[in-house]
């Protein structure tokens, strides 16, 4: 968030003991009531005492702001410098507020009613390139148990779009080999069939072969993937695992996630010209609207591939 500009003076404005007062007592029943985590809690009373020092420039007190003075202070925010964001946000918190005061009868009329929550651009999946992604496949190393565990994992995330969840929580019987297929888990406890490729079912099947039994020994544990704790890998793990072959695959930090793998697949199906919708059944989104976020990202790519080598680039 920019710093707080000289035409929104909530920093030196004093705050009237009653808009302070009503402050406290919402984020003590909010705190009770719903379990606000501290974070939320203090950005509630940032927001929400910026709020009434602005009402107090014309006068009126926080529980008595109209639904025309939040629109006015959110306009000013937005050309003050504030993020859609940080907008929403506030907008959040006085939704929190005032609906709280209308449901103990402080308020008759909800001044947050009708206002539009500002539109939020949502960022595109970061995604590496397919030598990138190569480099990371092979970061890890393959004469040792767990490095044979990491290519495994690598490989299969690459090869079938797995969110990290479904991917540590995966169990052998999931897996059908033979046929090379995988069955998903999703969310909502939505099933569906991925198909494995010959380069994760041969990385599958050496890590099965050659690593599992080393790493756990007689231990029963369900989870295909172990660590040598004989335990099942956990999504801080494997978060952990990717940083540390991102940094010996030459990998900027800034461009892994966890679910960097995922977007790779997903945006490199799309540049060798994958049906949207199979990958819609690929990635087990319930809704298009979510997949076609990788169309920008190929798009993207693509514009970037154009103007480092056409001409007129």
């Amino acid at each position: 968030m920019k710093k707080i500009r000289k035409s929104i003076p909530e920093a030196v404005d004093a705050l009237s003991m009653a808009d302070r007062s009503a402050v406290e007592t919402f984020l003590e029943r909010a705190w009770s009531e719903t379990g606000l985590a501290k974070n939320s809690v203090a950005s509630y009373r940032r927001d929400l005492e910026g709020l009434a020092r602005w009402c107090a420039r014309g006068g009126t007190p926080l529980i008595a702001c109209s639904r025309a003075q939040l629109h006015d202070y959110l306009g000013e925010r937005q050309g003050g410098g504030y993020s859609s964001c940080s907008n929403a946000r506030l907008l959040s918190a006085a939704r929190h507020f005032y609906r709280m005061q209308q449901r103990l009868g402080v308020i008759e009329n909800d001044p947050t009613l009708l206002l539009d929550t500002p539109k939020l651009a949502k960022p595109l999946p970061k995604a590496l390139t397919e030598a990138q992604v190569d480099a990371l496949l092979r970061a890890p190393d393959v004469a040792t148990p767990l490095g044979l565990r990491d290519r495994a994992m690598f490989e299969l995330l690459y090869a079938t779009g797995l969110r990290v969840s479904e991917l540590v929580n995966l169990r052998s019987d999931q897996i059908n080999l033979r046929q090379g297929v995988l069955r998903v888990i999703g969310k909502g406890g939505k099933e569906r069939l991925v198909p494995l490729g010959e380069e994760a079912q041969h990385w599958l099947e050496r890590y099965a072969r050659e690593a599992r039994f080393a790493l756990i020994g007689d231990a029963v544990i369900e989870a295909v993937f172990v660590t040598a704790r004989r335990d099942a890998m956990t999504r801080q793990m494997f978060w952990s695992m990717v940083k540390r072959h991102a940094i010996t695959a030459g990998i900027d930090a800034k461009r892994i996630s966890p679910h960097v793998l995922r977007h790779c697949f997903a945006t490199h199906l799309l540049n060798h010209g994958a049906d949207l919708r199979a990958l819609q059944m690929l990635l087990g989104h319930s809704s298009l609207s979510t997949t076609q976020i990788y169309t920008l990202v190929a798009r993207e790519g693509l514009k970037r591939l154009h103007a480092q080598h056409h001409p007129r680039g």
